[in-house]
Formats: structure tokens, C-alpha cells, sequence
């Protein structure tokens, strides 16, 4: 099959690029987006029926205002704080200067209620990113509080439409308002705090979307949840995968058919719109008993084209320095604890604590190389140490009953292997999803200076030890 050139895939299409055709606050704007981003308190409406839900929102909105910038782009932003507990923000998987990256107590100190902090930094990669408090994530989040971050590629792949969709849950009383149960203990140990409102660009799941026969859509994805993991499947459709947390591979099917994605997780697909006028399908998640996210209804317009496209191609790589594993340096993460896994009895902010006061004074319930942390502890000694420039290859070993999307702030990385077999196309990622038992093998070039959090994204594991950082001297 011929390559199709881009006027005739315009004039094919029959339609100029339209982005994130569902709610407005998460419509991408071809402008770069606000200079101010405003956390407070807002309302949002999770039910059909009843009151709105109390929640908190940057700008008014959950998700917040998509932020778009052109790859290179300088950005600055100031966050103002309007809720009644102190916050700053971070910008997942995008590689800021140190003092960019958000996190409370190691990179800057919290912006406290009615405070300001203001951010620059450059945008190196493009991809799909997003931002969210690292100052009690696990409430701060769970409330609420986060937004799409989209760098722009200079040469984008060629579609008909873009679509984003934010996922997210919510835990609501029968008032309709958040339960607040934030920081229970059980939470923090067990598999987090699951809500039982799906949420898809903050409304209800289960909605519907309109598809011409015929056309290609981006959709970018993201896992907002605090705890819940999805896999997601398309019924009859075959999307292929662009992109995994912002940094773009080999496009191919979805492995096994269904994507899993955990909290803190992106990806990017291109779904062609292959049934005919009239039908519909679903996308689902088989993680929640195949509870439906989206209805996709097809229009009984015309096709935008009969024939079915050539696979998309591939998107230029981003920047990333490559590791070199003939000179790695090894190392490794034990991660031991849970409330179904053995005592671990290690050091709590570096010093020596008996398991019966980790888990009952500290509401402490992990340990990575023996040692817990609480969230964004002062006093504390780094997981580990690493040279300017040095190769690093990491091995995470998880001896606990749960899953754990582990994420690395400031640096993207290789994923080697998992359960020690090898993974094909090594992606880039900022987000490891290892499971119960589970092994992960890792690999990065240690070029961004600072100490950088290292925690599991399933924030309640977080706060409840899983949070530690690395050292890139120089």
C-alpha cells in the first residue's frame, strides 16, 4: 500500500483537527493555556441525581485546564493556593531542573493557604504528562486536584481527532459527598482507597462518543486515580500503541488486547474507527468486572474514507540519553511490608523502630530496603547514590501481595525486563507497574543532578512508606 501523503489524508478526512472532544475544562486549547493555576475548593456533578460533590479543582475545574505547550517551549506558571491546607505542584514524568520538580521538604518548602510559588522550566520532551500535588497526594489527589500536561511533538502524527481521557475514581457517601476516610491506615497498607463513582474528564463513566466509519483518532490517556488500576479494553477495535508515559515506541497492538494502566500511568493509541455507520461498541474495564468507560456510537453520516489506513508511523524520539549496560552500575529496591505481608522491622526516617510502633504510631506499613519514610520527611538518608552520567541498572524486587506502579521523578527509563523476562521493545517509561511477587528490571543514564523522590503511585502506599529518593551528585 502506498504512503499517503498529508493533503490527502486532510482532504480525505473531510475535517480539520478537533481536540479533546468532550467536557470544556479539559478541551486543549491551541494557546498554551493559563499563567495562574488556582487550587481550591469546587463542586463537581458525580451523580445524575442529588446534591454536587464538594471537591477541590486548579482553576475551578477537575480535571484542571489542560496545559499545552511546543516541545523546546519555556514554561512558566505560578500556583496560587486557595485551599485550607498547604500544597505544591508536580509535573509528572517531565525532566525539571531539581528545584522544579514539587516535592515538599526536598525541593522546595509547601506553599502554604493563600501562598504562592511560581515555576519555570524548559519543555525537553514532548509527550502526554500531567501535574498534581506531592504535598498529601494521597488526599490532595483523591480530592481532586490534578490536570493533562501536553507537549507537543513537532512533527504530530497525522489524525482526524484528538481525544484525551482523564480517568479517575471518586468515594461517595449516599449525600453524594466524599467519604472522609482520607489517611485511614487500612488504606495506606491494603490496596489503597478505591472509590465507587468512575470517573472519566470528571464526569460519571459510561459515556457517549460519536465516531465517524473511517477516521483515526489520538487518544491520549492518563490514570489520575489515587489507587485504581484499569485495563482497558476495546471490543472489536484494535488501537495501536504510540507512546508510553509520553515517550513514544514502535507502534503496535495492545498487548494480551487489553491495556493496563496504573495511577500516575499514561498512553498514547490511535484507535481507527473500522465499524460501519450505525454501530457500536464498548470500552471497558475488565479490572472492575467490565464496568463500560465509554459507549462509541457511529454516526450514520458517510465514511470519512473507505479503505483502511497503513499502520501510523512512528513518532520521533525524544532527546533521552541512552544507557549504555556494558558500563551499568547495579543496584536494588527490596520492597517487604503491606498489611497481608510479612513484619519488616527496618529504620523510619533513618532511625530504628519496632514493627508495632511503624505500623500503630507512624501508620507506616512498607519498607523499601528496610527503611521507611514518612511523606517528604526532613530528616532522612537516600535510598541510593548515584554519579553524574553513570549507567544505572535497577533492580526492583517486590516480596509484598500487592501491585506497585513505582515512579521516578526527573529521569525516564528503560524497562529491561519483568519477572526476569525480557520486555519487547524496552519502552521508555517514568512508571513501572510490578506485580504481586513480581520483579522489574531497570535501566537510565543518572544525568539530571538533584535528589529525586522514587515512591509508588498508588499514593496511599506512598504515604504509608513506599517513598524514597535517589542522589545524582553533581
Amino acid at each position: 500500500m502506498t504512503k499517503t501523503t498529508r493533503r490527502e489524508f486532510l482532504r480525505t478526512a473531510g475535517a480539520t483537527l478537533t481536540m479533546l472532544a468532550l467536557p470544556p475544562a479539559v478541551r486543549a486549547a491551541q494557546e498554551q493555556g493559563p499563567k495562574v493555576l488556582r487550587p481550591a475548593p469546587a463542586q463537581l456533578k458525580l451523580r445524575p441525581s442529588g446534591a454536587a460533590t464538594g471537591v477541590w479543582g486548579f482553576n475551578g475545574s477537575v480535571p484542571g485546564p489542560v496545559l499545552r505547550y511546543p516541545q523546546g517551549a519555556d514554561v512558566a506558571l505560578s500556583v496560587q493556593n486557595a485551599l485550607p491546607q498547604a500544597t505544591t505542584v508536580h509535573w509528572h514524568g517531565l525532566r525539571v531542573p531539581n528545584a522544579m520538580d514539587g516535592v515538599p521538604q526536598v525541593t522546595q518548602a509547601p506553599i502554604e493557604p493563600g501562598a504562592r510559588f511560581d515555576y519555570a522550566f524548559k519543555a525537553e520532551d514532548a509527550g502526554t504528562f500531567w501535574y498534581h500535588p506531592h504535598q498529601a497526594s494521597f488526599e490532595q489527589v483523591g480530592r481532586g486536584l490534578y490536570g493533562l500536561l501536553i507537549i507537543d511533538e513537532p512533527k504530530p502524527i497525522e489524525v482526524d481527532r484528538e481525544l484525551a481521557w482523564v480517568l479517575s475514581d471518586f468515594k461517595l457517601g449516599r449525600d453524594n459527598q466524599q467519604v472522609n476516610d482520607f489517611g485511614d491506615v487500612a488504606h495506606f497498607g491494603g490496596g489503597g482507597r478505591i472509590g465507587n463513582v468512575l470517573a472519566l474528564n470528571g464526569r460519571p463513566a459510561a459515556r457517549r462518543l460519536e465516531v465517524r466509519s473511517g477516521e483515526r483518532i489520538r487518544l491520549r490517556l492518563l490514570n489520575a486515580s489515587t489507587a485504581r488500576i484499569f485495563l482497558i479494553a476495546f471490543e472489536n477495535h484494535q488501537p495501536y500503541v504510540v507512546s508510553y508515559d509520553g515517550q513514544p515506541i514502535e507502534p503496535h497492538g495492545l498487548p494480551g488486547g487489553a491495556l493496563a494502566l496504573g495511577p500516575g500511568m499514561r498512553t498514547d493509541l490511535i484507535l481507527d474507527c473500522t465499524g460501519a455507520p450505525g454501530e457500536s461498541f464498548s470500552v471497558l474495564d475488565r479490572r472492575d468486572k467490565g464496568a463500560e468507560l465509554v459507549r462509541v456510537t457511529y454516526s450514520k453520516k458517510p465514511p470519512v474514507r473507505t479503505r483502511r489506513l497503513p499502520p501510523p508511523e512512528p513518532i520521533a524520539p525524544n532527546p533521552l540519553p541512552e544507557p549504555d549496560l556494558s558500563k551499568a552500575v547495579d543496584h536494588f529496591v527490596l520492597f517487604e511490608g503491606g498489611l497481608l505481608g510479612k513484619p519488616a522491622i527496618g529504620l523510619v526516617d533513618g532511625k530504628p523502630r519496632k514493627l508495632h510502633e511503624i505500623m500503630s504510631e507512624q501508620k507506616l506499613t512498607w519498607t523499601m530496603n528496610y527503611s521507611a519514610q514518612h511523606e517528604h520527611a526532613q530528616m532522612h538518608e537516600p535510598l541510593l547514590r548515584f554519579g553524574r552520567g553513570e549507567t544505572i541498572r535497577l533492580k526492583l524486587i517486590n516480596d509484598t501481595e500487592f501491585e506497585h506502579p513505582m515512579h521516578l521523578h526527573g529521569h525516564s527509563f528503560r524497562v529491561l525486563a519483568l519477572n526476569d523476562r525480557p520486555v519487547r521493545y524496552r519502552p521508555w517509561r517514568d512508571t513501572v507497574l510490578m506485580g504481586p511477587r513480581g520483579t522489574a528490571e531497570l535501566a537510565f543514564v543518572a544525568d539530571n543532578p538533584g535528589e529525586w523522590m522514587f515512591h509508588c503511585h498508588i499514593l496511599e502506599h506512598a504515604a504509608g512508606g513506599m517513598m524514597g529518593t535517589f542522589v545524582v551528585e553533581g
